[in-house]
Formats: C-alpha cells, sequence, structure tokens
C-alpha cells in the first residue's frame, strides 16, 4: 500500500513538474547591451570617483595634522597638546561623516544609483514580464547572477 501511496505521489509531482515551463535570462548580457546602462555607470563611477577624492583629501589633511602634532608634542603645554588633538580628532571624524554620507547604506550613490538604474531595471523587468506572459513561462530565472528568480507567476 505505501508503495502505491509513493508511486501516485511521484507521478503527480512528476506530471506537475512538467506542466510549468521556466526560461532562464542572462541579465548581465542584457545590461552591457543597453547603451544608457553604460552611460549611468560610467556617471557612478565619475562620481565616486570625485567623493572619493574629497574623503581622501581629509583624511591626508588628518594624517599630516597628525604628524605634525608629533614633532611638535614635546614644545607644547598641555593645553596645546588637548587642543591639536581635539583638531585631529574632529578633522577624522569629518572624514568618517562624510564618506558614510557619500558611500554608506542609505549614502549618496545609493540615491544615485536608485535614481539613474532604476529606470532601466524596471523597463527589463516589464519586458521579460511580458514576454513571460506571453510564452506562458511560470518562471524567470538569471542564471548571470546568485540573485536568482527575475519574474514568478
Amino acid at each position: 500500500m505505501k508503495k502505491i501511496v509513493l508511486m501516485l505521489m511521484m507521478a503527480v509531482a512528476a506530471i506537475s513538474a512538467h506542466a510549468q515551463k521556466y526560461a532562464l535570462v542572462d541579465m548581465e548580457y542584457i545590461l552591457k547591451n543597453i547603451p544608457a546602462y553604460e552611460r549611468a555607470n560610467e556617471q557612478l563611477n565619475q562620481v565616486s570617483r570625485k567623493w572619493q577624492a574629497e574623503v581622501e583629501a581629509l583624511n591626508m589633511e588628518a594624517s599630516t595634522m597628525y604628524k605634525n602634532y608629533q614633532n611638535e608634542a614635546v614644545f607644547l603645554s598641555q593645553e596645546q597638546k588637548k587642543a591639536k588633538q581635539d583638531s585631529i580628532m574632529m578633522k577624522e571624524k569629518e572624514a568618517s561623516d562624510l564618506k558614510k554620507k557619500y558611500f554608506g547604506a542609505e549614502g549618496e550613490l545609493y540615491k544615485q544609483r536608485e535614481a539613474l538604474m532604476g529606470p532601466i531595471q524596471e523597463e527589463i523587468y516589464n519586458a521579460v514580464k511580458e514576454i513571460s506572459d506571453l510564452r506562458g513561462y511560470s518562471l524567470v530565472l538569471d542564471r548571470a547572477s546568485n540573485a536568482g528568480i527575475i519574474f514568478g507567476s
């Protein structure tokens, strides 16, 4: 009896799996062939390099201040040392805050990426959805990344 139930369950599973149509899409290839995506990517790279240079300049300034402090420390009073240390720490904090503002989880780079890439990705998603509806695909997978499912009905 157990064998019959098991065989029946396997047959039903095979029939239901056979009825679904799957499609594989290479999103990396699609994105590489969209000029708007390439332009948006280049804009993001330019902005990122500019902001990175600003952060590095502040870090370099803090480093220079620290080296000068080490050279002058012997000649400074305790109050002067404290003032120099505070100014160095403020400069380091300023650099850290700027880095977080530009490159943090909700930073400017993230916002610009969403603004530039969002419409392109939405357009691709709508095209994939339309084609999968027309051809009867129940699942569309991205073979280029680990993200997996692009569309499922």
